[in-house]
């Protein structure tokens, strides 16, 4: 019973955050590192996710249960009750605000408030049965977490912060294509309105390999504003180069499940080596410009 409600949190995408929390948090801490908030803004932004993918979970359960992968899902199969499930949302929920409020900062609490919310209820609720438009939207709140981390310690939304909300955004495009062709079927059976299902799956490799070249001009800023070094920008650029070979190489693909989903695996390995390269090769720089606090 345990490992259902585990399940229910999607390990996965937490684990994903988790690091992406951490790159944040090293680029703005500069070395300086403050383990005990660390371990808070870890914590605290690890269970607000887990709370979002338990609620997701409960709302999905229509669509679940069309779809090959997730119609084994403990409230798809009625082993979690969906009172227990909205219980330990809450719990769960409750418990990540408060250790960012009580140990953070309100600027780290509102953006986990936001990404709670446009993962939940515009994206969950509405967008991800209605819009094509569904995974842009969605890439707002799974932007969140990395700006979590840098403005835990920068306590300001500068440059820097914005450099990561957008890079993150842009990176779960073509990371959420690539998901999207190879569960085509799944989506195409439940009648969600991804990209390829709606415009194809070329359009759907044009749009991932535009990301890709985005991603890589957005990513480059780090290191123009000088928050990174250049041992980052060598290794961001052969890993840019190398995903758009592979966006590229798409449009001759025989298989493109095939393509789809070493496509997937590369973005996952890109942006967790990402995400460790800027906690290392930081630089000590200024703030720029562009600040918000609260």
């Amino acid at each position: 019973m345990i490992k259902k409600f585990i399940y229910l949190t999607k390990p996965g995408i937490i684990f994903g955050n988790f690091i992406s929390v951490m790159g944040g948090f090293f680029l703005a801490s500069q070395g300086n590192i403050d383990l005990w908030l660390l371990l808070v803004t870890l914590l605290g932004t690890s269970l607000v996710v887990a709370s979002g993918c338990v609620v997701n979970n409960i709302i999905d359960q229509d669509i679940d249960v069309k779809m090959e992968r997730t119609r084994n899902r403990a409230l798809v199969k009625k082993s979690v009750s969906n009172t227990a499930a909205f219980i330990y949302a809450a719990v769960l929920g409750v418990f990540g605000f408060a250790l960012l409020y009580f140990f953070t900062n309100l600027l780290a609490v509102a953006f986990a408030a936001f990404g709670f919310f446009v993962y939940v209820v515009l994206y969950s609720l509405y967008l991800k049965r209605h819009s094509i438009h569904q995974t842009l939207v969605g890439s707002l709140s799974g932007a969140c977490p990395p700006v979590i981390g840098y403005c835990a310690v920068a306590n300001q939304f500068d440059v820097g912060a914005l450099i990561l909300f957008i890079l993150f955004c842009i990176w779960q495009m073509p990371h959420s294509f690539a998901i999207a062709i190879f569960r085509l079927n799944d989506y195409v059976s439940a009648r969600i309105p991804v990209l390829p299902a709606k415009k194809g799956i070329y359009i759907t490799k044009l749009q991932s390999a535009v990301y890709v070249l985005l991603f890589m001009l957005t990513g480059s800023l780090l290191y123009v504003f000088h928050y990174v070094g250049l041992i980052y920008l060598i290794i961001f650029a052969g890993l840019c180069a190398y995903w758009l070979y592979l966006a590229v190489s798409g449009f001759k693909a025989i298989d493109d499940r095939v393509w789809a989903r070493r496509f997937f695996l590369f973005s996952v390995i890109l942006i967790t080596v990402f995400s460790i390269v800027i906690s290392i090769d930081y630089q000590l720089q200024p703030s720029y410009g562009f600040i918000f606090k609260l």
